[in-house]
């Protein structure tokens, strides 16, 4: 079997067991269902231009698009519940191609591997069957895979933000930069935001949609792009491993949101994926990562196809 088959009926494996756990809403993305689209400029300060041949890293301002979502594959799922959210952005290059950041509020992700993920959703999937809140079948998971700990105790615990725009976000996958003499590091991104993080208090009293709402009256919000560079010994092919905080981190470039996207239609229909790269910028083997682009693809033409 080619590796592109086996890529892509692993994939197709990934969408059936997420619509099994999750259902599915005609017309809907299978996971991070519900977003609002925004126009915005990403302005680098010259920080990564000796690492990276980038074009958007060096230090011309680029339009950009994002998308803020929540994670849930029910479009309906309310603002005030403690899931993790989205933070895609779409960079519009000089050329007039573009190339993708894709980040969630937490900085692991809960599988190694793709096979390994079918695995966690089955077990998932079982223990919502059972109705079980001892999650007997996500624990054998966990001690399986002793890893993924974490990253589920970091989704489990994950707090109600105030805004979308007072919340850290993270690219989970490591990716390689490429310098101009052809020398490759190591690197994972985060967004931070400037109006610092906040979580919600009191968030009982918000509309389902409440996070939309209060972002439309809090433009403009900006981030930084906060770059942390790996060292030898820390795992490029594994996202369910966070490196060490100590490692070293340089602050990249800022993001301003600046108003809501006028085509609402046509950017719901849009990918983002993290793998849609440029000279510079290389994926890591991280085999999840690599998975994506052809999950992405799978869930594209099932709700494109109305399924």
């Amino acid at each position: 079997m080619s590796s592109e088959l086996a890529k892509s009926q692993i994939s197709s494996t990934i969408v059936d067991s997420i619509e099994n756990l999750k259902g599915t809403h005609q017309g809907f993305r299978r996971a991070h269902a519900r977003g609002f689209v925004y126009e915005a400029v990403f302005t680098p300060n010259g920080a990564a231009a000796p690492f990276t041949t980038a074009p958007h890293l060096q230090g011309e301002p680029v339009r950009a698009t994002v998308r803020f979502s929540h994670t849930d594959a029910n479009p309906h799922a309310a603002d005030n519940d403690h899931a993790v959210r989205g933070f895609a952005t779409k960079f519009h290059l000089a050329d007039g191609t573009n190339t993708d950041l894709v980040m969630v509020s937490v900085e692991r992700f809960v599988a190694a591997t793709p096979e390994d993920f079918v695995e966690f959703i089955k077990a998932a999937k079982a223990d919502t069957d059972a109705q079980d809140p001892s999650v007997p079948h996500i624990k054998s998971f966990v001690g399986a895979h002793p890893t993924v700990g974490p990253a589920l105790v970091a989704a489990k615990t994950i707090t109600v933000p105030v805004s979308y725009g007072t919340t850290q976000y993270w690219a989970i996958h490591a990716f390689l930069w490429r310098d101009a003499s052809g020398a490759v590091r190591p690197v994972r991104y985060s967004w931070i935001p400037e109006a610092g993080i906040a979580d919600a208090s009191d968030s009982a009293s918000w509309t389902p949609h409440h996070l939309t709402e209060e972002l439309r009256d809090r433009l403009p919000v900006s981030f930084v792009l906060r770059v942390q560079f790996g060292e030898p010994g820390d795992p490029t092919h594994d996202s369910t491993v966070a490196w060490p905080a100590d490692r070293r981190t340089v602050d990249v470039g800022r993001i301003e949101i600046t108003k809501e996207a006028p085509d609402q239609e046509h950017w719901q229909a849009q990918v983002f994926d993290p793998t849609a790269l440029v000279d510079g910028i290389e994926p890591s083997d991280d085999p999840v990562l690599a998975a994506r682009s052809t999950i992405y693809a799978v869930s594209f033409d099932r709700r494109s196809h109305q399924r």
